[in-house]
C-alpha cells in the first residue's frame, strides 16, 4: 500500500519531469522567440505563460525559464508579471488531466505503449525528434503514476479516514494548507500535490474541504523554487520571483477565503446529495488562479511599481545577470552570455577610445574589471551544456563566444601595453589613423546596438537580440575600416623607414608612430572580430546552408594575421 503510494507519486514525478526536459530541449528557440515575440501586452504575456504551462506541465519549468529570460535582458521585467501570472493559472490544467482522465478513463494499457514508444525514440533517433521521444514517454509515465497512485490510495482508504485528518475549522484548514506546502516542497512539484490530493478525495481518504484546502498549500509551496532560484540572481530575477511568490500566495488568501462558500455551494446547490466529484477540485483550483490573475493584471504597472520599491535597482555590471540557474536552458544562457561580451566590448571600446585621446573620458569600470568579468564569462561559459554539436562555426553560437571572448582577451592585452600616443606627426599619418578609428567606434556602436546589446528596457517593442540590416550594414563598415587601417600600418611603415633612411625623421620618432598606428590596427582588427562573432551568436546559421559554408572575413583574417609586422 505505502509501496505502492510512493511508487506512484515517484512514476508521476518521473513522468513531469520527462516531459518537460523533453518539450523545452525540442523547442530549443521556440521557447526564447515565443517569449520575446508574444509578451509586449499583458494579455498576450499571460496566454504565453498559460500555454507553455500547459504543454509542460510545470509552472516551475516556466517561471524559471522566465527568470533566466529576464536576467539575460530577453524581455523585461514587466513583460515577465504577465508570463509568470499565465504559468500559474496554466498549472491548473494538471487538476483537470488527473480528474477527467486519469480517474475517468482508464489509460494504463495505453500508457505502456507510450513509454516503450517515447523510450525507443530516445535510444534510436537523435536531435530534437530524440527529445520527444523523452515528452512521449513522460506522458505515458503521467498515467502510470496516476493509475498507480489510485490504487495505493485506495487500500489506504481502508486504514486511513477523513476523521484521521483535521476538521475543516478555520485552524484546521491552515493545518491542512501547511501539510500541502510541505508535500509541494517535499515532491518539488505542485501538479504531484495536486494529484495526490485529488486521488486521496476519489477514494475517500480525504473529505472535499481537506482536499481542497492541500491544493491551496500546494499553490503556495511550489513558489519556493522560484525563491532559490532567485537567490544570487539578477535584481529583475529576483523580482520576477517576488512576483510569483506573491501572486501565488495572494491567489491562495482568494481561495482560502472562498472555500467555506465554495464547499457549501457543492454540497447544498449543485449536488444532488452524492459527493461532489473529483473535478470539483480541479475548477476550485482554476477558480481562485483566474479570480486572482483578474485582480492583478489590469493593475500590472502598479503591481511592478511595488515590486521595483521593494527591490531597488543597484549599479549594473557586465556579469550581473549571469545567473547559473540559466544554466537549465542553454539557448537562455548563451544570449546572456553574449549579451554580457557585448558589454565588455562597449567598455573595453571606451577604453581604447579614453588611451588614444585623451579628451574622452575614462570609463567607470577600470580594466581590471573588465578583466574579472571576462574571467566570470569564462567560468559562466563552462556551467552552459554543449547542447550543439558541430564544427560549423556559423551553426554554433557557443563556438562563436568562445571566439569573441579570445579577441577580448587580447584587446585587454593590447591596453595594458600601452601608456601614451606621440605628440606630433607631420606626415599625418596618425591623424589618419585616427581618424578611421573614430568612425570604427561609430560602426561597432551601431552594430551591436542592432544585436541588442542592452538589457530589454521597459517599452520596448522591437524583438530584443536580433539581428537587423543596419547592423550587418555596420558590421560591413567595421570591417572595411578595420582593413584600412592595416593598408595604412602597412604602407606608412615602409613610408616611415624610408624617411628615416633620409634623416628626415628620427628613429625614436619613427618607432614611436609606428607603435601608435600598429596598436590602433591591432585594436581595430580584434574589435572588427569580436563585433562578427557577437553578431554570429545573436543569429546563428543552420549548420549545412550557404551562409555558413566560409564565412566572411575568415581568409581575410588569415592573411592579415601572416602580414602583421
Amino acid at each position: 500500500m505505502i509501496a505502492q503510494l510512493l511508487g506512484g507519486i515517484g512514476l508521476f514525478l518521473l513522468g513531469i519531469l520527462l516531459l518537460t526536459d523533453g518539450l523545452r530541449t525540442a523547442a530549443g528557440q521556440a521557447l526564447k522567440r515565443i517569449l520575446s515575440q508574444f509578451t509586449e501586452r499583458s494579455s498576450s504575456a499571460f496566454l504565453s505563460g498559460l500555454t507553455i504551462t500547459a504543454m509542460v506541465q510545470s509552472s516551475s519549468a516556466t517561471t524559471l525559464a522566465t527568470i533566466g529570460f529576464v536576467s539575460a535582458g530577453l524581455i523585461t521585467f514587466s513583460q515577465s508579471i504577465g508570463v509568470i501570472i499565465g504559468s500559474s493559472v496554466g498549472t491548473t490544467t494538471t487538476g483537470w488531466i488527473v480528474s477527467l482522465l486519469g480517474l475517468k478513463l482508464s489509460l494504463f494499457t495505453i500508457a505502456m505503449p507510450l513509454v516503450g514508444i517515447g523510450a525507443l525514440m530516445r535510444l534510436m533517433l537523435k536531435g530534437r525528434i530524440a527529445s520527444v521521444g523523452f515528452a512521449i514517454a513522460g506522458f505515458g509515465l503521467i498515467f502510470i503514476g496516476i493509475d498507480t497512485l489510485q490504487h495505493g490510495m485506495n487500500g489506504l482508504a481502508a486504514h486511513v479516514q477523513p476523521e484521521s485528518f483535521p476538521e475543516p475549522s478555520f485552524s484546521g484548514r491552515l493545518i491542512l494548507v501547511a501539510i500541502g506546502i510541505v508535500l509541494t516542497v517535499i515532491m518539488q512539484a505542485s501538479s504531484a500535490a495536486v494529484a495526490t490530493a485529488i486521488t486521496a478525495y476519489h477514494s475517500g481518504t480525504l473529505d472535499i474541504t481537506q482536499a481542497l484546502s492541500i491544493v491551496i498549500g500546494a499553490s503556495i509551496g511550489t513558489t519556493l523554487t522560484a525563491g532559490l532560484a532567485a537567490i544570487g540572481a539578477s535584481v529583475s530575477a529576483r523580482r520576477t520571483a517576488l512576483v510569483h511568490v506573491l501572486f501565488n500566495s495572494f491567489s491562495a488568501t482568494i481561495g482560502f477565503g472562498l472555500l467555506p462558500l465554495y464547499v457549501w455551494l457543492l454540497t447544498h446547490v449543485m449536488a444532488d446529495g452524492s459527493p461532489p466529484g473529483a473535478w470539483s477540485i480541479a475548477v476550485f483550483h482554476t477558480l481562485f488562479h483566474v479570480i486572482g490573475a483578474g485582480i492583478v493584471l489590469p493593475g500590472g504597472n502598479a503591481f511592478s511599481k511595488v515590486i521595483t520599491r521593494l527591490i531597488p535597482e543597484r549599479k549594473p555590471a557586465p556579469t550581473s545577470h549571469l545567473d547559473d540557474s540559466l544554466a537549465q536552458v542553454p539557448e537562455v544562457a548563451v544570449e546572456a552570455l553574449r549579451r554580457a561580451l557585448v558589454e565588455c566590448t562597449l567598455t573595453l571600446t571606451a577604453w581604447i577610445k579614453h588611451r588614444s585621446d585623451a579628451r574622452f573620458p575614462e570609463p567607470a569600470l577600470p580594466l581590471e574589471g573588465v578583466k574579472e568579468s571576462l574571467a566570470q564569462c569564462y567560468a559562466f561559459l563552462t556551467k552552459i551544456p554543449a547542447t550543439i554539436v558541430t564544427k560549423d562555426e556559423a551553426a554554433n553560437p557557443r563556438l562563436s563566444l568562445i571566439h569573441a571572448l579570445d579577441h577580448l582577451d587580447q584587446i585587454v592585452g593590447v591596453l595594458s601595453g600601452v601608456h601614451s600616443f606621440p605628440d606630433g606627426d607631420p606626415s599625418g599619418r596618425l591623424e589618419q589613423a585616427s581618424q578611421k578609428l573614430a568612425a570604427l567606434f561609430a560602426a561597432l556602436e551601431r552594430s551591436l546596438i542592432g544585436t541588442g546589446e542592452q538589457p530589454a528596457r521597459e517599452g520596448a517593442s522591437e524583438e530584443v537580440g536580433s539581428k537587423s540590416a543596419a547592423a550587418d550594414a555596420a558590421l560591413a563598415e567595421v570591417e572595411q575600416l578595420s582593413h584600412a587601417l592595416a593598408q595604412l600600418r602597412r604602407s606608412g611603415r615602409h613610408a616611415l623607414l624610408r624617411e628615416t633612411a633620409e634623416a628626415a625623421l628620427s628613429p625614436a620618432k619613427a618607432d614611436e608612430l609606428l607603435d601608435a598606428v600598429r596598436w590602433m590596427d591591432t585594436s581595430a582588427y580584434h574589435l572588427w572580430r569580436t563585433a562578427y562573432h557577437l553578431g554570429l551568436a545573436a543569429d546563428p546559421v543552420k549548420e549545412g546552408t550557404t551562409a555558413s559554408k566560409g564565412h566572411p572575413g575568415k581568409a581575410e583574417a588569415t592573411a592579415r594575421t601572416a602580414a602583421k609586422d
